[in-house]
């Protein structure tokens, strides 16, 4: 048994996996969506992120047009080139809309009809030769190879999109404001419920824990009518509460778990020597609770920062309030739902803020999170 307390565990090689694996499952969506942000939307339709570095084959619709026509051995013949305005080496070519790459490139094919040939090659020259004279101008369709591309296009739309600078601010406006109240109420909450007897305190806490498991969906429609009869309505103090109430029950839950953690001694040795509660609280308890503190407002940070639902319901329908959720989600994909390369800018956008805040105060959150769950 000699040093057994400083062997390793038979099992850590067990944990290191499955810790590597939870990292790669997070972060590869992640990277797909980062890499989809700088591509177009023609090139996401036509592979994944994966491909992103490789040239993508696109399907394409010509014309052949007949200002160009000669007549050579009793045929009509039209010459050209499909890509005057640049673009990748054509790989196959087709007389129908339906098959693209009917033919293979530098090969002739026939058309529809017995009307003629055409012949595209690599380079985009093609040559339509017509057994009578067309009325028409005949379309060419071609695949080619479009090499890769990466633009910040769909960055530029998103950050100078109309009053996207006016909806930044209404999200600070609202997310400090909706992470400081919480926090000052159950801080007074919490050291009430681990450090002072009263009457019904055990209810009140299984209250609370009862609290957590409430879904904020069924309380939305109740407090927005509780808001309209006290006057306050759809505004910023509005949603200021309401996301104080549905913050408040983790709020003094974790802080509660916390305060009650702390050295009993301490707190006992300051009313001895004549400290109020409310000295106990701001002198000796709210410093200790600050890895707790911390790591509640990254939660509540994160959360109110990101909320689409309760903006949408206590924030008025007009651009002089919206938040960046609500901007993005009406404005830039309200009419192009399918514009992935916008939807991923936008993402990363607006998870700047709350990745500077979320890595300014992680050292606090395990601390925070791990309190009292161990004497």
């Amino acid at each position: 048994m000699e040093g057994i307390a400083g062997r390793r565990s038979a099992l850590t090689w067990a944990v290191n996996i499955t810790v590597v694996a939870l990292v790669v499952i997070w972060l590869v969506p992640t990277l797909g969506l980062l890499v989809s942000s700088f591509r177009t939307p023609d090139q996401i339709a036509r592979s994944g992120w994966w491909d992103a570095a490789f040239p993508v084959a696109q399907s394409y619709r010509g014309q052949a047009p007949l200002d160009g026509m000669k007549e050579e051995g009793g045929k009509y013949v039209l010459t050209g080139n499909l890509l005057k305005n640049g673009g990748g080496a054509i790989s196959a070519f087709g007389v129908i809309g339906m098959k693209p790459a009917q033919f293979k490139a530098g090969t002739t094919g026939q058309m529809r009809g017995d009307q003629g040939t055409m012949k595209v090659m690599p380079n985009g020259d093609y040559t339509v030769t017509f057994n009578e004279k067309p009325d028409y101008a005949p379309r060419i369709y071609y695949q080619a190879k479009t090499p890769p591309k990466m633009t910040l296009q769909n960055y530029r739309e998103v950050l100078f999109a109309d009053g996207m600078q006016q909806a930044f601010f209404n999200t600070l406006t609202v997310t400090i404001p909706a992470t400081v109240i919480p926090i000052l109420v159950a801080a007074f909450a919490a050291y009430a419920l681990a450090w002072m007897q009263f009457p019904g305190r055990g209810l009140l806490i299984a209250g609370i824990v009862g609290l957590l498991v409430v879904p904020l969906q069924l309380a939305l429609v109740p407090l927005l009518r509780l808001h309209q009869d006290v006057g306050i309505g759809q505004s910023f103090l509005g949603i200021w509460l309401a996301h104080t109430a549905f913050g408040l029950p983790l709020a003094i839950y974790l802080l509660r778990n916390y305060m009650a953690g702390l050295p009993r001694d301490i707190i006992e040795s300051c009313k001895v020597d004549g400290a109020t509660d409310f000295q106990v609280f701001t002198k000796i308890v709210l410093p200790l609770s600050f890895p707790a503190l911390a790591s509640f407002a990254i939660f509540q940070f994160l959360w109110t920062w990101n909320d689409l639902l309760v903006a949408k319901v206590f924030l008025p329908a007009n651009t002089g309030t919206k938040v960046m959720t609500v901007k993005i989600a009406d404005d830039l994909l309200g009419s192009r739902g399918g514009d992935w390369g916008v939807l991923a800018a936008a993402a990363f956008v607006s998870i700047a803020v709350p990745l500077l805040v979320f890595f300014s105060a992680q050292r606090y959150l395990v601390r925070g999170l791990l309190a009292g769950s161990v004497k």
